[in-house]
């Protein structure tokens, strides 16, 4: 039995935390779950990891995360006319803040 090692991942730039986050996701679900849990919902980078969005949220809200769960979405398929198509897959993130602590989405795009 060999034991293996791995490393930690590298921390992230500045420049790309800034990407991670690609807009705010709002319907009636999220409504809820902001209401009943504290959970904020993001369109994220489908490339970006959950560690990467806790530190792009920490960091850009200046808010301590408690939790963050991330969730593929597969895209739709729709008609174009005659043509057969789909639209894009995506990736979207649940992000649980600490207790009392809560983000203002007109604040903060005020601030950048």
């Amino acid at each position: 039995m060999s034991i293996v090692v791995r490393k930690p991942a590298p921390k992230a730039s500045a420049e790309r935390l800034m990407s991670v986050l690609v807009a705010p996701h709002v319907t009636e679900k999220t409504s809820q779950a902001l209401q009943l849990r504290n959970q904020y919902t993001f369109r994220v980078r489908r490339d970006a990891s959950r560690t990467e969005v806790r530190a792009a949220v920490e960091m850009m809200f200046d808010v301590k995360v408690a939790g963050v769960q991330v969730v593929n979405e597969p895209g739709k398929s729709r008609r174009f006319g005659k043509t057969a198509g789909r639209t894009q897959d995506w990736k979207k993130a649940y992000v649980r803040l600490a207790e009392g602590q809560s983000i203002d989405y007109e604040a903060a795009a005020g601030k950048a």
